[in-house]
């Protein structure tokens, strides 16, 4: 058998032919985001977009608290396999994330079921309700990620599931030397201590980490 890297190029590439492809709105979205944006590859991309989608299917949610929206594809892909009562409460900081987002949230049928917080993400999560969400994604500033794992907690119900992107961080989160690759490894060490979650670290992308909130 051939010995090939599972980031290798070629790897993914088929992973994301034999995936259910993106809407051609999402398609439109990523391109305009790598067209226009300093960071694109802070997107989450098909393949994170499809396991966001997975879980929401397989757990029915309807409620959605997500920390960091950037351009709108994560909260938009999830959006769509959503019922029409369902809603997407997304924080974004920057205001031109938030103009780019809301422009295709308007191009689509399921944007009216995102409801956008601008500003700070910790304030905003303040404004929610504890025990209301089915589900969280966290894809943000990695310095307060052990904050918005701990706040998310709270508004997640039993059963339900939080899902932190980017925690291998390219792999710096075992010799961590910067600040973010620090608060990385320290959200990572405290998610591994703490009983009130059932945790799986997985390779995907740059790293998902599932958390599943523990019955009481």
């Amino acid at each position: 058998m051939t010995d090939i890297e599972i980031n290798n190029p070629m790897i993914l590439d088929y992973c994301k032919h034999h995936s259910t492809e993106n809407s051609t709105l999402l398609q439109k979205l990523e391109k305009y985001t790598w067209d226009n944006e300093d960071i694109p590859q802070m997107i989450s991309g098909q393949l994170v977009g499809n396991f966001l989608q997975s879980v929401i299917l397989m757990i029915k949610a309807k409620q959605i608290v997500e920390v960091g929206m950037f351009t709108g594809f994560s909260a938009l892909k999830m959006a769509e396999v959503m019922p029409n009562n369902g809603q997407v409460h997304s924080c974004e900081i920057m205001d031109k994330h938030v103009e780019t987002a809301n422009s295709f949230f308007a191009q689509s049928e399921h944007g009216k079921k995102i409801v956008v917080y601008s500003g700070s993400a910790l304030d905003s999560l303040e404004q929610m309700s504890a025990n209301s969400f089915d589900m969280a994604f966290i894809d943000a500033d990695k310095i307060n990620y052990l904050d918005y794992y701990k706040r998310c907690l709270i508004l997640l119900k039993e059963g339900g599931i939080i899902i932190l992107d980017n925690m291998l961080w390219s792999g710096s989160v075992i010799n961590p030397d910067d600040d973010d690759s620090k608060a990385l490894r320290k959200t990572g060490d405290f998610i591994q201590s703490d009983t009130r979650v059932y945790n799986t670290l997985l390779p995907i992308r740059d790293g998902l980490m599932v958390c599943i909130k523990n019955e009481e």
